[in-house]
């Protein structure tokens, strides 16, 4: 799963109470303690930036079939892969797509070093502040997979991601689905649904352990309107099933993939208009 600027707030010290007389109550040789921050907990490395491979699959074959294979005539695509994490998912994605070009974009150092190995092409880049480091209508196509849900700015973001597109180019999009048939249940039996989070310590109300800081979740009709509202034309609204759902389950868990309001993992393929 991964991990974009927006989830962090700007790196700041912290200072103390101010004391009497002005003083900020410590020591003027020694440094105040800095507050821990979004930024701070993206870039922890035990935090999980990778995906699952049935959700990547599906994604990089949706896109493939937009754009359709390489040769005389059509030349390779520019695909970019922002908050690709450590890059398993772009790598899945660059052999799917056979030829065309995928270039994994993230702000994490950590991220961009473990994505190297995997990626012919990585870059360090923002999505709030100056933008990515490319020119407008400069990408055929962009991965945003399972990064909406861990920003603080997603209109923002997606204005970025459209700046970048060229006209007519895709946008394919994928994050964790709050209406997901067992959420649907869950929150029936007045338990917190599973991808939300309540704290970025430990995990409150639900099934799981692992925290990795969603701060957003869509249901499928909140996801359509949104992307549509952000400048893009909604192509195809699919699902995709998640790793993370206990075995004896995973049969209903795909199933429940036709019917994607109900699925686990939202896809999207839109346009840019």
């Amino acid at each position: 799963m991964t991990t974009p600027a927006e989830a962090a707030a700007t790196d700041a010290a912290a200072t103390g109470p101010e004391a009497p007389g002005g003083s900020t109550g410590t020591d003027a040789t020694s440094p105040a303690p800095r507050t821990p921050e979004l930024r701070d907990f993206y870039e922890n490395p035990t935090v999980p930036v990778a995906s699952g491979e049935a959700r990547t699959l599906r994604q990089a074959r949706m896109l493939a079939d937009a754009l359709g294979p390489v040769g005389p005539g059509r030349p390779a695509a520019t695909v970019f892969d922002v908050g690709c994490g450590d890059g398993s998912a772009g790598a899945i994605a660059a052999r799917v797509l056979g030829g065309h070009r995928v270039v994994g974009i993230d702000w994490s150092q950590d991220a961009l070093r473990r994505a190297a190995p995997r990626l012919s092409h990585v870059v360090r880049g923002e999505l709030t502040g100056s933008g990515l480091p490319f020119a407008s209508d400069s990408a055929d196509a962009v991965l945003f997979s399972e990064v909406v849900e861990h920003l603080v700015d997603p209109d923002s973001a997606l204005d970025e991601l459209r700046r970048v597109l060229r006209p007519g180019g895709h946008l394919m999009l994928s994050t964790p689905n709050l209406g997901a048939w067992y959420n649907r249940a869950l929150l029936l039996a007045g338990v917190q649904p599973v991808f939300s989070e309540v704290s970025l310590r430990r995990i409150h109300g639900r099934p799981g352990s692992e925290v990795v800081g969603h701060l957003r979740l869509y249901t499928a009709r909140a996801l359509r309107e949104f992307v549509a509202a952000s400048g893009f034309e909604v192509v195809k609204l699919a699902g995709a099933p998640f790793h993370g759902v206990p075995r004896p389950l995973r049969p209903l868990d795909r199933l429940a993939c036709g019917a994607p309001s109900l699925a686990s993992i939202l896809l999207v393929h839109a346009r840019k208009v």
